[in-house]
């Protein structure tokens, strides 16, 4: 009996110790490109890793990564909690992939600001989806991160361009404070919508439905029909009163049951006609480099963010200036400045 523990015991350790085992750069790159799911999982975790000898290896990996060109789509998606973020991501990825299409979902989900941890139960919402060959689901967790996407997203989609998927979808944990973050890394943005929710009066205020490419209503179905169509109408009535977008687009509102797939196909093929219209004015392509300037100016703030915290010196000054501000002995503005001062 002992010999058996001992045998199953050793597996255990062995199988774990082939898991941490880490890949070079070279291996990841050729296994994602060839289209394993394991090796892309495995490139994320590399590139979401905090240590600083990780960090060499996913930069190295995302420039051989930006070199594949992918004609891809990046699709942002939001909406308060119980709108159906899920259950419609996982009936407009089946449309998708039946039409052919390889589709990653990066669903975010929120963190507890105590513990720090995530349930990440996204792939149990999305089941049939994650058994689709050609779908891709990475559930990751919020952190510290704002506007419900995490601190490493962007690098998320590259990988996931490069390791064939032409339809990414980002799903945030719902909207906040700074849905912007999301916007600014994909090129359609899209708001589900709930009637009878009192979300109509929220038609007239400014902030995430200016930046909405589209607003779908959810669950329009059964009693819940003529509800829609009420909240339908004002929100097309509100989206008058925001000013012409850059891109020529004019913003639609339409209605869908995810849990029925019933509209599921219009969204698409209102997709479709935005595609075809912001690549012909040139306006897709310029989107893109207006991502590429925020990923850049973003990266700088968390690179010397983290280069400033990680400096011993740093540490040691921010703990004695943290005593003293809790103890009243100094304004929290001027330990800022006492600190950023040393810094330089």
């Amino acid at each position: 009996m002992k010999s058996r523990k001992r045998t199953t015991s050793h597996l255990k350790k062995k199988v774990k110790s082939s898991r941490q085992k880490k890949l070079g750069v070279e291996t990841l790159y050729d296994g994602l490109i060839s289209g394993d799911k394991s090796m892309l999982a495995r490139a994320i975790t590399l590139i979401e890793s905090a240590r600083d000898e990780d960090f060499e290896k996913s930069e190295q990996l995302i420039t051989k990564c930006l070199s594949i060109k992918n004609e891809s789509l990046r699709i942002g998606i939001t909406g308060v909690p119980g709108v159906g973020k899920s259950t419609f991501i996982e009936a407009f990825g089946a449309h998708l992939t039946h039409m052919h299409k390889k589709v990653a979902v990066l669903a975010v989900d929120p963190s507890s600001s105590f513990t720090k941890g995530s349930i990440l139960g996204d792939k149990t919402r999305m089941e049939l989806l994650s058994k689709n060959e050609n779908a891709f689901i990475r559930p990751s967790p919020a952190s510290d991160s704002l506007g419900g996407v995490t601190r490493k997203t962007r690098e998320t989609i590259i990988l996931c361009e490069a390791a064939g998927y032409d339809t990414i979808l980002v799903e945030t944990v719902g909207v906040g404070q700074s849905e912007t973050a999301v916007h600014s890394m994909v090129d359609f943005f899209l708001l589900l919508k709930l009637a009878g929710a009192g979300d109509e009066l929220q038609g007239i205020k400014r902030g995430i439905m200016e930046m909405a490419d589209a607003i779908i209503i959810n669950k329009a179905d059964g009693n819940n029909l003529k509800s829609v169509k009420l909240a339908q109408t004002e929100f097309q009535r509100a989206l008058h009163l925001y000013p012409p977008k850059a891109n020529e687009w004019t913003p639609k509102v339409l209605n869908c049951s995810a849990l029925k797939n019933i509209g599921i196909a219009d969204v698409w093929k209102m997709m479709a006609v935005f595609i075809e219209l912001t690549k012909t004015n040139g306006h897709f392509e310029k989107n893109r480099a207006a991502q590429n300037k925020n990923w850049f100016l973003q990266s700088v703030d968390a690179l010397l963010k983290h280069r400033f915290y990680a400096n011993t010196a740093t540490k040691a000054k921010l703990k004695v200036l943290i005593k003293a501000v809790e103890a009243n002995k100094m304004s929290p503005f001027a330990a800022a400045n006492q600190l950023v001062n040393r810094a330089n």
